[in-house]
């Protein structure tokens, strides 16, 4: 009788671990469900993949409808409450409020935390006109490396062999600033008349060195050489990005001037934007980018000062008339929190100066780039992709707007398909402006 007591007890003990288990199992297995639902929503994707620092235009959660019953949202003032956008220069230089902001799943869990930067509004005229670029470097490039025939019959590297290198800029030689090719060849063939050596002053990377140099004379030229190939200007045709048209500073390229030969940064002594017109399209294909060939426009409605040169691209200011037919106003700014994978439209030329709308769709957005490629730009437009068979060179700088306002410039191209390239969030382009004019007040 106590055996049967005692089984039927165990039995039952049995079901009710059995029933715990299940629904152990039941919950583990709805959580899994949750969790891979969550993974895979895309609203939950882009706020996961928000950078720790953000700017946005008005504090709301970005999440909506449901998401926004489950996940709470905690803001606190940061330290740094209330912070300068730039020093009043720009017609948009306002405020801006920094808080501290935590995401939770049930006000409990947390999901992702970070500072961001809450922008009151800004807004600018997009761009869209081709441009021609001039600009001349600060001290001259060393793009080349060539050999002096000597008396004897002899080839000799003095420049390589006392220590300067490709891609190395030349400042000073015998303590006379050199600013073109023409200085150099004439400060080197005096040098070496005189005394035989050159003291060579330079920048090499991020260091300022200084070597000595013992110029040879060339027989085939009658002059004194170091063997150097060297550059102090450089031309070439993109687009306008944007326009404050207050405070008349603008924004161009989206990327940074690099020299053609040795793939290095220019440094810009002085240089222009002016306006440039497009005669030919060289229709881009796979592993060969095209590009739009432009004459410089003598009387050019406007013209521009270009005072940087950045990764995000070239800044300045700009005189004369800029006007864009689509845009008879200034239209907001999109921050980068407001970037979405959909449908866009760019402005550029193609023939002519004549700017011209295209539909584009932004592909993927990268939140946690701070360079020029923020985002993937593919174009749609039938008629653009017949033309120039997608991106191509020249058309770097054209702005993207995305649901009215400007969020954006294209960058680059894919060389194995053309039809794909990168954008720049336009507030990067921005946080460079902002820079410039901290510098002009300090």
């Amino acid at each position: 009788m106590r055996k049967r007591e005692e089984k039927k007890k165990n039995g039952e003990n049995r079901v009710e671990d059995d029933k715990r288990v299940k629904k152990k199992s039941v919950l583990v297995f709805v959580s899994l469900l949750f969790c891979t639902f969550l993974c895979m929503n895309p609203s939950f994707q882009q706020l996961v993949e928000f950078p720790e620092q953000y700017q946005v235009s008005q504090m709301e959660p970005q999440l909506n409808g449901f998401w926004s019953r489950i996940i709470k949202v905690e803001k606190i003032p940061s330290s740094n409450q209330i912070v300068s956008v730039a020093s009043g220069k720009l017609s948009n230089s306002i405020g801006s409020e920094k808080l501290e902001v935590a995401y939770k799943l049930f006000g409990i869990f947390p999901l992702r935390s970070g500072e961001v930067e809450v922008m009151k509004p800004m807004k600018l005229i997009p761009g869209g006109q081709s441009i021609g670029v001039t600009l001349q470097t600060k001290g001259v490039m060393v793009v080349g490396q060539a050999p002096v025939v000597d008396k004897s019959g002899r080839k000799t590297f003095p420049a390589k062999d006392a220590g300067i290198e490709v891609g190395d800029i030349l400042l000073k030689i015998n303590n006379q600033e050199v600013r073109s090719d023409q200085d150099v060849s004439n400060a080197v063939h005096l040098a070496g008349e005189q005394k035989g050596s050159a003291n060579v002053l330079f920048k090499h990377q991020d260091q300022i060195l200084e070597k000595i140099v013992r110029p040879i004379f060339c027989v085939e030229t009658g002059r004194y050489r170091m063997g150097l190939f060297v550059r102090d200007e450089a031309a070439g045709v993109g687009t306008l990005s944007f326009l404050d048209p207050e405070s008349k500073q603008y924004g161009a390229l989206g990327h940074v001037i690099t020299d053609a030969d040795t793939n290095q940064k220019i440094e810009i002594f002085n240089g222009k934007i002016i306006a440039s017109s497009i005669y030919a399209i060289e229709k881009g294909k796979r592993g060969h980018p095209g590009e739009k060939i432009g004459s410089f426009v003598s009387n050019s409605s406007f013209m521009g000062s270009i005072e940087k040169n950045t990764m995000t691209g070239i800044f300045g200011k700009m005189s004369g008339a800029v006007v864009n037919p689509y845009f008879k106003e200034a239209i907001s700014v999109g921050w980068e929190s407001e970037v979405k994978v959909g449908p866009a439209k760019i402005y550029t030329v193609i023939q002519g100066e004549k700017i011209e709308e295209f539909n584009v769709n932004i592909d993927r957005v990268m939140h946690n780039r701070t360079d020029s490629k923020n985002m993937i730009v593919r174009v749609t437009d039938p008629r653009l992709l017949d033309i120039t068979g997608g991106i191509i060179q020249g058309m770097s700088g054209s702005p993207i707007v995305q649901d009215g306002k400007l969020i954006g410039a294209v960058t680059h191209v894919f060389v194995n398909d053309s039809q794909r390239g990168y954008g720049v969030f336009i507030q990067n382009m921005l946080n460079e402006t902002r820079q410039l004019e901290k510098n002009e007040a300090a």
